[in-house]
């Protein structure tokens, strides 16, 4: 089950902004923010970028959220002192101005999942288990030719957790998360409250996780852009790594301004 305060507005997250109007940006975390690590805990966040987001969410009249699948928790670690609105876990999280707004419950099965991807974990040197409370993800970064099992485990556990959890796929990563939680949907969310209504939506990312947010931003007259050029995406716009969009980030923040054209590159 998810408890979810609906956005207090009457715009609707369809509506197409005008052309000249400003964006409200959505930003991935790894992959995107940071470069992707062997493991989760290795990621290094550039240490002017949380002040360059701050910079940025005063420009965009505070329209800037994180949408990521880790914990609200880890990514105001590592933000910190800085806070920001953000879509945790794959969207199973939202917090804006500082409450949380949504947040799933966790699923009866999760801590048999748990112990199950543990005993695989310690069998096989390489694996990491994430347990997030709400969602677990089991990562092979470190161990590439443990893909095909690690899949097929984590698979064999989404059937016996039922539909109130799904399996989501990304790179080297596969993560068990609320059904009903995802990044489209959280954007879409998002994008029906006051401060982020009527603008243009950018949502920048990497992975598989990302792709239905990419949709989801489509479908809203929005800009999608995805970090890299390794496979098909339905995202509208490229950059090619973590260091090109903190580029962008960072300039922007020292004096220009974020626009919707700012993230098409030649």
């Amino acid at each position: 089950m998810t408890i979810l305060i609906e956005p207090d507005t009457a715009s609707r997250p369809d509506e197409i902004a005008s052309p000249g109007s400003e964006i409200a940006l959505f930003l991935d975390f790894d992959g995107t923010l940071v470069e992707i690590a062997p493991s989760p805990e290795d990621v290094h966040l550039d240490r002017r970028v949380a002040p360059a987001l701050m910079a940025l969410r005063a420009q965009l009249g505070g329209a800037l959220a994180l949408v990521s699948g880790r914990p609200i928790g880890f990514l105001d670690g590592v933000l910190a002192p800085h806070r920001f609105d953000i879509a945790g876990l794959h969207g199973a999280q939202i917090r804006v101005d500082g409450e949380i707004r949504s947040q799933a419950d966790t699923h009866e099965g999760m801590h048999g999942a748990l112990r199950d991807l543990v005993r695989f974990a310690n069998s096989h040197v390489g694996i990491i288990v994430e347990d997030k409370r709400i969602s677990i993800a089991l990562h092979w970064r470190l161990a590439p030719s443990l893909e095909a099992e690690a899949l097929a485990l984590m698979r064999s556990i989404a059937v016996k957790l039922g539909p109130g959890m799904r399996l989501q796929e990304g790179k080297a990563v596969a993560e068990l998360v609320p059904a009903g939680a995802s990044k489209g949907s959280a954007i879409a969310w998002l994008m029906a409250t006051p401060v982020y209504a009527g603008r243009i939506p950018v949502f920048i990312g990497d992975d598989i996780t990302d792709e239905d947010g990419f949709e989801a931003v489509n479908a809203m007259g929005g800009v999608s852009v995805r970090i890299g050029a390794d496979r098909e995406s339905h995202a509208t716009c490229r950059l090619a790594s973590p260091t090109a969009l903190r580029h962008i980030l960072l300039e922007a923040a020292e004096g220009g301004h974020l626009t919707a054209s700012s993230f098409k590159q030649d």
